[in-house]
């Protein structure tokens, strides 16, 4: 990605953060083998500051949509505080292989991490941290096993990959989940390859004590779009 285009993904800034809309399939930082990621563009987005943006929270590698940047040192610690302290509204939207009998509903259970010599993941356990996951349907599309479902996820706690696990582990997994859901999409009589349909659609970070909070949306990918206007988005 080129600097001007990751510019073009700016969707606030002001002196403290940035929002930005990530793209799917870029991590946000290096792995252990290095590699693409974001970090290294954001030299790319000082704008007229002497240090680049940090990540104030992270998203998964597939997942796209409204990513939190913290400008400087001081940013990022009241940013932190926010995160940890589950005073940031955040809203994803998913497509999840079946799909809820409910309309909304809350999804909560606690989660913990699971280390093999094969790689890790996350995984329910009655002994793990509390997690909690509010849902809504949006919509519902049939397909030939069983339909599809467009959600609003809002995550009450920040684990990692609790979504994915949260809708997986209720027999709706994400489509497009290679770790915690069968890759082959319902849709459309896909067989393989469908990329993760995660999307941060929307996050609300109250900065600022005397003005209100700071509200952006990042409009979803185009490999989602095919399933979400069957299921009635309209765009």
């Amino acid at each position: 990605m080129k600097a001007e285009e990751l510019q073009a993904r700016v969707l606030h800034r002001d002196g403290l953060m940035l929002i930005i809309d990530k793209p799917a399939g870029l991590p946000c930082h290096a792995g252990p083998k290095g590699g693409p990621n974001l970090e290294a563009l954001f030299d790319a987005l000082r704008f007229g500051l002497p240090k680049p943006p940090s990540l104030a929270h992270r998203l998964d590698r597939d997942t796209s949509g409204c990513l939190v940047l913290g400008r400087h040192r001081k940013a990022l610690a009241k940013l932190g505080r926010l995160f940890s302290g589950g005073g940031i509204d955040k809203t994803y939207w998913a497509i999840v292989e079946g799909g809820p009998a409910e309309e909304s509903g809350q999804i909560d259970k606690p989660l913990s991490k699971l280390n093999k010599k094969s790689g890790w993941k996350m995984v329910v356990d009655p002994e793990g941290q509390p997690s909690q996951t509010d849902f809504r349907v949006l919509g519902r599309a049939d397909g030939p096993n069983g339909g599809v479902t467009w959600l609003e996820l809002k995550p009450l706690t920040g684990r990692t990959h609790q979504l994915r696990i949260h809708c997986s582990s209720m027999g709706w997994p994400i489509l497009g989940d290679p770790v915690y859901g069968p890759v082959p999409g319902q849709l459309g009589g896909e067989t393989g390859g469908v990329p993760l349909h995660l999307h941060a659609r929307a996050v609300s970070v109250p900065l600022y004590p005397k003005r209100d909070p700071v509200s952006v949306t990042a409009e979803p990918p185009a490999h989602m779009l095919k399933a979400l206007r069957a299921c009635g988005y309209g765009g």
